[in-house]
């Protein structure tokens, strides 16, 4: 078995790609099921966020794998496998893991240091868990990525730089309405980015109205931030009171409409609006954009500055140097771990079948020699059970200190077939064939790593 993770991001795609792979909890549950009902998958996970849909799982074929997967995404998508392939990143072992704790510290996100993903992994992890989707493989994967994530932030400087979107979006709204203490806010959506958001403005001196579809949610998060509510059905009213808004609901359609924005406009003697869409797929209607006196900051604008500004940002290049050498070090403790776990079976499987051996002939002298006293019987015994032991001592050591090295499984392979262990596991094929996997030209292929 061998971890393999495929999936599009902001990265690599536009966000009106991105937009079609929105997906609800409910989503989320099915595409689980979907992938360890497969022939090649074994375990998954799904991390799907504002700017990334990725799936880490564990299969027997890297071929077969790969192509279930982004079968998956696809169906996910509404498009084609091979409409999809020029947006999408494959990774596999090392790579996959080195990803996986890249993403984890917020080194992948369009915000580099921002640490909400961490949040989100953990729920995603969770999620799979509920649904029973990862195992002994998955599991020690997705709790080291977790403690990576968190010892990254606090041993490196990449928080003193980074930021959430959240935070980011609203610099932007304040450069263009003002700074935000003592001004009105209407916040549309109260999951946690919608909280996010709502706790982000009253830190700011915002005064908070939260909108939301679950009136009783709205409630919660306005008393949490000493702020009011207003009904969906009213946002017109709610848009004309606000200086700024920001929509982040899971809504599959549009939330705030042109006409909605244009009539509340009309109520605000010019006043200039800010308004932040950090939902995917959007909630704002594009052509609010467009409207006369209102400024839009979406992930579409936040994306294109992250493209000009390049990988890191504003985050200085020694914590993002730090950040990575400490990905480096803890993939290569995670490799050794699931490398000495794979050959825990043929070491088990060798002694297993030296004990039974050794009980055989045991049996086969007792019925030679019956007359065998029991103190004689019992010390050719311990004398028989001590040469075995000694004998598999070396092999057994070695086998288990060669495996965190490059190639270790290939000793335990050695080891099954000069012991007529039965336990053969086929190791999957590596990267280079991807393109045989999903049946494009490699050419085509978005190459793998993990920054």
């Amino acid at each position: 078995m061998s971890l393999l993770a495929v999936g599009i991001s902001h990265r690599t795609a536009p966000v009106a790609l991105l937009e079609q792979f929105a997906m609800t909890r409910d989503d989320q549950v099915k595409a689980l099921h979907e992938l360890v009902g497969s022939d090649h998958v074994s375990e998954a996970l799904v991390l799907a966020t504002c700017n990334r849909v990725e799936v880490f799982a564990e299969v027997d074929r890297f071929h077969g794998g790969v192509a279930e997967v982004s079968r998956v995404l696809a169906r996910q998508s509404g498009a084609g496998v091979e409409e999809l392939t020029p947006y999408v990143t494959v990774h596999y072992e090392d790579q996959a893991v080195a990803h996986l704790f890249t993403v984890a510290a917020g080194l992948d996100s369009m915000v580099v240091g921002e640490t909400q993903v961490l949040g989100q992994l953990r729920a995603a992890y969770a999620l799979a868990q509920e649904e029973g989707t990862v195992g002994r493989s998955l599991h020690p994967v997705a709790q080291h990525a977790l403690r990576v994530g968190k010892r990254i932030h606090s041993e490196t400087g990449i928080d003193r730089a980074g930021a959430s979107l959240v935070t980011v979006s609203l610099d932007h709204a304040e450069d263009r309405v003002g700074p935000l203490a003592g001004r009105p806010a209407l916040v549309v959506g109260a999951g946690s980015m919608g909280a996010l958001a709502a706790t982000t403005l009253s830190r700011r001196g915002a005064l908070v109205t939260v909108a939301s579809r679950s009136p009783e949610s709205a409630a919660r998060l306005a008393a949490a931030v000493d702020g009011g509510t207003a009904e969906m059905a009213e946002l017109r009213s709610a848009i004309a009171d606000a200086d700024v808004v920001v929509t982040c609901t899971g809504a599959t359609g549009l939330v705030v409409g042109t006409d909605v924005v244009a009539a509340a406009m009309t109520d605000r003697a010019g006043r200039p609006l800010a308004v932040v869409d950090l939902a995917l797929p959007r909630d704002v209607d594009p052509g609010v954009a467009a409207l006369p006196g209102v400024h839009v900051v979406d992930l579409a604008l936040l994306q294109g500055e992250r493209s000009a500004a390049g990988s890191t940002g504003p985050v200085a290049a020694d914590d993002v140097a730090a950040a990575h050498a400490l990905i480096e070090a803890e993939t290569a403790l995670l490799r050794a771990e699931r490398q000495a776990a794979a050959v825990a079976p043929t070491v088990s499987a060798l002694r297993s079948q030296a004990a039974e051996v050794v009980d055989a002939e045991l049996l086969r002298l007792a019925a030679r020699l019956p007359d065998l006293d029991a103190r004689a019987r019992n010390e050719i015994a311990r004398t028989v059970r001590r040469v075995v032991d000694k004998l598999l001592h070396e092999p057994t050591v070695r086998v288990k200190e060669l495996a965190s090295t490059p190639g270790g499984v290939d000793y335990a392979d050695a080891l099954r077939a000069l012991f007529g262990l039965g336990l053969g596991t086929e190791v999957p094929a590596d990267g280079p064939r991807l393109a045989e996997a999903v049946a494009v030209d490699p050419d085509e292929l978005r190459p793998g790593g993990a920054s």
